[in-house]
């Protein structure tokens, strides 16, 4: 079965419909989305900022990251969540659309800057933790994650316009 039957499949279950089609529900799931991006984004600009020497420079990036992560985190996890609702609801269009195809692009190397920073720089915070300007790769990584995160929003954004809409 191609990504785009399983999509057709996935469109035509009853909860699919329901989420679709619930004055309320789907409402709700998009504003809770919107909201826990705030969250997110937020704090990971911040965490970002403090990695580029920008905001909080006085603070060691280790007690940035302890204090912020959590939270950040739990935004992230209700995020996911709440998209992979929205596109239960509307599978066959969203995945047709040109935007959508682009935010999962940057939300996989957004993951990739992650799991590298984590994997590299990350190990060695305690060498740089209370410099107030951190190491070019940390810098590099934060600049990364900005860039790729605004291109989500973007994205995700435009995900709602059908100008190159295959479906109509």
């Amino acid at each position: 079965m191609s990504l785009l039957g399983f999509c057709q499949w996935l469109g035509s279950t009853p909860g699919s419909i329901a989420l679709h089609e619930s004055i309320w529900a789907y409402p709700i799931v998009e504003s809770v989305h919107v909201l826990t991006l705030c969250l997110f984004l937020g704090l990971t600009v911040m965490l970002d900022l403090r990695l580029l020497g920008v905001t909080l420079v006085r603070t060691p990036a280790s007690e940035v990251v302890g204090r912020l992560l959590p939270w950040t985190i739990m935004g992230f996890a209700v995020m996911v969540v709440t998209g992979a609702l929205l596109f239960y609801a509307i599978p066959v269009k969203t995945y047709l659309n040109v935007f959508f195809r682009i935010k999962v692009a940057f939300l996989v190397l957004a993951g990739v800057n992650v799991a590298v920073f984590q994997r590299t720089i990350a190990r060695s915070m305690d060498l740089w933790d209370t410099d107030a300007v951190p190491p070019f790769r940390a810098r590099l990584a934060a600049g990364v994650s900005l860039v790729l995160w605004a291109g989500i929003v973007i994205a995700g954004r435009m995900i709602a316009y059908n100008w190159f809409d295959k479906t109509s």
